[in-house]
């Protein structure tokens, strides 16, 4: 019988956490050569205080008076308040690599995200550098020609209603020819219809208001101007979308947004000054960061065929029979290990055969075969599974000769980076 996951949870397997950790360590190489620090916040939260930060229910728990996150850079803004991180050095780099829940409509979704986060500065010129940081990550893991980037500006509050009122007025005599949801959308937030998938609604969205025609006023302009300069400067390739925008009602000015080549998100970045505001009613403090979504960085990289070096490779594998044996195998086996040796042992089994099998199985480089006789003579037989040889080492020496003949091409400085092999299919 197999028992189901409740219906949004998964299992994230240990191929997958391999590509995690991979990401993880590379990402965070990257924050620390840029002063992020990390952070992690409660997986719970009161409804009333997600609600008066959204000004929307979203709820995904029913009937009770707390809730899950749902999108962490409001939760990492609460700290910066709660703790008086105002009166240290500003602004305030965060990353932030944890599970959380996102809530689409009546669909939840679990998914592991690497977030960053910038409080205190409005400069446009922290904008570019975080983009700067996920396109230099994603080109040094060779996936330079598998996504674009997309930017735009959302606009401040007074602006963005302004143009909800232009897009209301546009999609209002068309509900015929559109979509039940985007028909619903009209009057729950008008701008992501701008988004739609529907063909016929694509056609429809070409000849929608545009925001930087019309709406824009000075101020928000010479913003996204300095962006896309600092862009520039920086030798990013982006593509201006006017219809990317954001569901949030925090965010304001510009947006971005790392895509596949199907046009599915990698990456989305907002910059959402007002959150402070709406939480305690205080004065804006300027915020920005992204969120990678690491499943779709992961399956990019699986689709790519590109690899990585196995770090859960066995060096050394012991079988043994019998407690005599058992005796002297496990202090050795501890010595290798403070030796860096990777080593398993073969303890749970009176089968001489099944450990042998398992020993194959496991692709360890080295056996070390240890019976009652080799246990009181000090003398062990020792494979070589790579060339299928086999030699006898005394006990004393085992630790000497498994380094010498497998430390060398383990000795490298490390970099995240070449954890990832040549090896293309």
């Amino acid at each position: 019988m197999k028992y189901k996951n409740i219906k949004w949870s998964k299992d994230f397997l240990p191929e997958y956490h391999k590509y995690l950790t991979f990401l993880k360590k590379v990402y965070r190489h990257e924050f620390r050569k840029n002063g992020f620090k990390r952070i992690s916040t409660p997986m719970i939260e009161t409804k009333d205080f997600i609600e008066k930060t959204w000004a929307i229910k979203n709820s995904i728990i029913d009937n009770v008076d707390i809730d899950i996150r749902q999108k962490p850079y409001i939760w990492i803004i609460k700290v910066y308040l709660n703790y008086n991180l105002s009166e240290e050095i500003q602004p305030i780099y965060f990353y932030f690599m944890e599970s959380f829940l996102k809530k689409i409509w009546d669909d939840i979704e679990e998914k592991i995200l690497i977030w960053t986060e910038i409080i205190w500065e409005d400069d446009p010129i922290l904008d570019a550098i975080q983009i700067y940081i996920n396109y230099k990550v994603l080109n040094d893991i060779w996936l330079s020609d598998k996504f674009v980037i997309k930017i735009n500006s959302i606009w401040i509050e007074k602006e963005k209603n302004k143009f909800k009122e232009e897009l209301i007025n546009f999609y209002d005599n068309k509900r015929n020819i559109l979509t039940k949801q985007s028909e619903k959308l009209i009057d729950i937030n008008p701008l992501l219809i701008l988004q739609s998938n529907d063909e016929d609604e694509k056609i429809l969205n070409q000849n929608a208001p545009k925001v930087a025609q019309k709406f824009l006023k000075k101020d928000s302009k010479l913003h996204y101007q300095k962006f896309k300069e600092y862009l520039e400067l920086l030798k990013i390739p982006f593509i201006e979308d006017n219809n990317l925008v954001s569901e949030d009602q925090n965010h304001v000015k510009t947006i971005w947004s790392f895509e596949d080549l199907n046009w599915e998100i990698i990456t989305n970045w907002y910059r959402h000054n007002s959150v402070t505001k709406n939480i305690w009613e205080i004065k804006e403090i300027p915020a920005t960061g992204f969120w990678t979504d690491t499943e779709k960085v992961i399956e990019m990289l699986m689709q790519s065929n590109l690899e990585l070096k196995n770090k859960d490779k066995i060096d050394l594998f012991f079988v043994q029979l019998w407690d005599e044996a058992k005796k002297v195998v496990l202090p050795i086996s501890i010595k290798a290990r403070e030796a860096w040796i990777n080593t398993v042992i073969s303890l749970w089994t009176p089968s001489m055969k099944e450990q042998m099998l398992k020993a194959q199985k496991s692709e360890a480089k080295f056996v070390v075969m240890v019976w009652v006789m080799e246990a009181k003579n000090g003398v062990f037989q020792v494979r070589n599974q790579v060339n299928w040889s086999q030699c006898e080492v005394k006990k004393d020496e085992l630790i000497d000769y498994i380094i010498w003949k497998i430390w060398k091409e383990n000795l490298d400085f490390y970099s995240p980076i070449d954890d990832l092999t040549n090896k293309r299919a």
